[in-house]
């Protein structure tokens, strides 16, 4: 197996984790509007709701993070960082991923595998009337630290890779802004072809300056 395909390997891995998890938000939103129905129209509020939607969205906001890290879509302050050369950006982020990513994320999935022992062997569960289990949302803390750790590896990977050839491998493309874009202009009875065109032509221009400045020319493909 080459290195890249190593890459998109772990690439496919995490944004599958991702993509799994994001149905959770599905998943809340029909929580919530139960409980918004029963207790407004009802009046038989549910003791166990505010739980579960803490649940829900801690693991929403757990599981998403090797996703984001898959698709370099992490925050970065970028006003130097963008107008380094690829070797140099590589660089910067190697000793970063040494110095902070691998024992903050090391930590993380230590002490969460901690805490989920803890609370499997007492059978932990909430304070309230209808009393929930916790160990399960407490294992995702471990779980989502794996991931994250294995999507950092293949990140730390991509960056030697960069320091010998000079560019940034590309990345495995998933839906975008400008591919919704681009849907949405192509459903529109109001925007003729030509029109359609141009606009996009403008956005995605705008779209490859902005990673330009963001990435230092990064392949986003």
């Amino acid at each position: 197996m080459n290195t890249q395909r190593l890459l998109h390997t772990a690439d496919r891995f995490s944004t599958l984790a991702g993509k799994a998890s994001a149905w959770l938000i599905v998943v809340l939103m029909l929580v919530v509007c139960a409980e918004v129905f029963k207790r407004y129209a009802l009046n038989a509020p549910t003791a166990w709701i505010y739980d579960v939607n803490n649940m829900l969205y801690g693991t929403l906001f757990m599981m998403g993070g090797a996703y984001t890290l898959a698709h370099d879509g992490h925050v970065r302050g970028d006003f130097f960082y963008g107008r380094m050369q690829p070797r140099t950006q590589a660089w910067l982020d190697l000793v970063l991923y040494f110095l902070f990513f691998l024992p903050g994320i090391g930590a993380l999935t230590w002490a969460g595998w901690t805490y989920f022992n803890e609370s499997l062997a007492m059978h932990e569960q909430t304070f309230n009337a209808t009393p929930l289990p916790v160990y399960p949302f407490k294992f995702v803390i471990p779980l989502a630290g794996v991931i994250v750790m294995l999507q950092g590896i293949a990140e730390m990977i991509r960056c030697v890779v960069c320091i010998r050839t000079g560019v940034w491998t590309p990345r495995l493309k998933d839906a975008q802004e400008m591919d919704v874009v681009e849907q949405q202009l192509a459903s529109s009875t109001y925007v003729d072809e030509a029109a359609r065109r141009d606009i996009m032509s403008k956005a995605k221009d705008i779209d490859e300056a902005a990673h330009q400045r963001g990435g230092g020319g990064r392949d986003h493909t």
